[in-house]
C-alpha cells in the first residue's frame, strides 16, 4: 500500500479542516477519497471544493462503500464511539478526534473493538505535537524534577461568546455535547495533564453550569486532586473571560518547571529541597539552583503531525504519538470532575462509569437541544485560531 485512502465522517469546521489538509498534500500517504455528513448542504459546499471525493449521508454507507481503508471521525462527541466500532468490524483503521467519546463505559467498548479488530486506532490529541509539553513530559518521566510535588493548570483562555454555543443544536447540552469547557475545549489540557504527570488517585471538582453563558453545561470548572505519593493538583479553566491565561507549574523535589508566554522556565536544584529542608540550621536559608529557559526551534506540527503520525503508523508501522487507546485517561478525569460536582464529594479514579452514567442520564433527560436541526454551512477550510495553543 503507497496511500491510505481516508474518509471524514462529520463535515464540520474540524471535519472541513482535516479535508483541506489532506486535499492541498500536506500529509504525505494520505487520500481523501470520501465526505459523510447528515446535513447536505455542507456536503453542497464539500462537492464545490472536491468534485472527485465522493459524499454520503450515512456514515454506514461509507464505511461499505471500499473507497476508504481509513476514517476520520469529527462528529458530535456520543457518535465518536459507536462509528469507531462500525469501523473497526468492517476492517478499517480510525483516528478519532477528540474526546474519544463523553462517558468511560461507552469508550472501553471502543478500545476493544479496536484491539480486536488489530487495527491501527489513534486520537487527534495534537497539543502532544508541541516541544514545550513534550519537553515537560521528558523532564518529569526521566526523574529531572526528582520526586513529584505539584501541578497547578490555569487555563482560562478559551474563550467563546454566546454565539458559539448557538451556532450548533447540540453544543452547549447535556444530550448534545455531553459537557461543557472540561469536556470539549480542555479535553486537550486534561490529556496533557495525565500524559505528563500521571493519572490522580482521587479528585474534588466544582463545575459551574451556564455561569457566563445561556447553556445547560458547564463554561468554568475547578479540579483538586490528590495522588499515592502525596502530589497534588489544582486546575482552573473557564470560557467566559477575557483576557484569560495559560500557565503551567509543575514541581517536584529538585526543581520547577513553568509553561508560559511560550516558554519553559527551569528552576533546577543542586540537591533534593526534603534534604536540604532538614539539614539547614538557619531557617531561613533556600537551596542553591540553577536558572534555564527553553524556547523550541519548531512548532508544534498540530493537527498535520496526528495526521501524518497516523498515515506513517499504517503504511510503515510508526509508533502513535496519540494512540486512541489513550483518549480514555482524560475522560476519566473529566468525568470523575462531573461526579464529584454533582454529588459534592471526592470521586476515585478510575471512575465508576456505571454510577457516572446514571447520573449522566439524568441530565440528557431534561436536556433540550435548539431550534436548529444542523450545523449552519462552514465559512471556511483555514486553520482556525482557536485551535493554536494561547499563551
Amino acid at each position: 500500500m503507497e496511500k491510505v485512502r481516508i474518509g471524514i465522517i462529520g463535515y464540520g469546521n474540524i471535519g472541513c479542516f482535516h479535508a483541506h489538509r489532506i486535499a492541498s498534500g500536506l500529509v504525505k500517504g494520505l487520500e481523501l477519497t470520501a465526505v459523510c455528513d447528515i446535513d447536505r448542504c455542507k456536503l453542497e459546499q464539500a462537492k464545490k471544493i472536491y468534485p472527485d471525493v465522493r459524499l454520503f449521508t450515512d456514515y454506514q454507507d461509507l464505511l461499505d462503500s471500499g473507497l476508504v481503508d481509513s476514517v476520520i471521525i469529527s462528529t458530535p462527541h456520543y457518535l465518536h464511539p459507536p462509528i469507531a466500532i462500525k469501523a473497526f468490524e468492517k476492517g478499517l483503521h480510525v483516528l478519532t478526534e477528540k474526546p474519544a467519546g463523553v462517558y468511560t463505559r461507552q469508550v472501553k467498548q471502543m478500545n476493544e473493538a479496536a484491539e480486536k479488530s488489530g487495527k491501527i486506532f489513534g486520537i487527534m490529541l495534537n497539543q502532544r505535537t508541541n516541544p514545550l509539553f513534550r519537553q515537560a513530559r521528558e523532564m518529569v518521566q526521566s526523574g529531572q524534577l526528582g520526586r513529584t510535588k505539584r501541578l497547578v493548570w490555569i487555563i482560562t483562555n478559551w474563550y467563546r461568546t454566546q454565539a458559539y454555543y448557538d451556532s450548533c443544536s447540540w453544543r452547549g447540552t447535556w444530550a448534545g455535547e455531553g459537557g461543557g469547557v472540561l469536556i470539549n475545549q480542555v479535553a486537550h489540557n486534561l490529556d496533557l495533564w495525565q500524559w505528563i504527570f500521571g493519572i490522580p488517585a482521587r479528585l474534588r471538582a466544582s463545575c459551574h453550569v451556564g455561569k457566563h453563558h445561556n447553556i445547560e453545561v458547564e463554561d468554568e470548572a475547578a479540579i483538586y486532586a490528590e495522588y499515592e505519593n502525596g502530589a497534588t493538583a489544582a486546575f482552573l479553566t473557564s470560557t467566559g473571560e477575557f483576557p484569560g491565561t495559560n500557565r503551567l507549574e509543575i514541581a517536584g523535589d529538585l526543581g520547577k518547571i513553568v509553561i508560559e508566554d511560550g516558554k519553559l522556565r527551569f528552576w533546577e536544584l543542586d540537591e533534593s529541597e526534603r534534604s536540604f529542608c532538614f539539614a539547614d540550621k538557619t531557617g531561613t536559608a533556600v537551596p542553591s539552583h540553577s536558572f534555564s529557559e527553553f524556547e523550541p526551534r519548531q512548532s508544534e506540527t498540530a493537527h498535520v503531525g496526528i495526521l501524518q503520525n497516523f498515515a506513517d503508523a499504517v503504511l510503515h508501522g510508526a509508533e502513535l504519538l496519540a494512540p486512541g487507546y489513550e483518549g480514555i485517561n482524560s475522560l476519566n478525569i473529566s468525568n470523575a470532575a462531573y461526579l464529584s460536582s454533582w454529588t459534592d464529594d471526592w470521586v476515585n479514579l478510575p471512575v465508576d462509569d456505571g454510577l457516572f452514567y446514571e447520573h449522566l442520564e439524568e441530565r440528557v433527560k431534561t436536556s433540550e437541544l435548539k431550534d436548529s436541526v444542523f450545523c449552519a454551512p462552514i465559512q471556511s477550510c483555514e486553520y482556525q485560531s482557536r485551535w493554536n495553543i494561547k499563551w
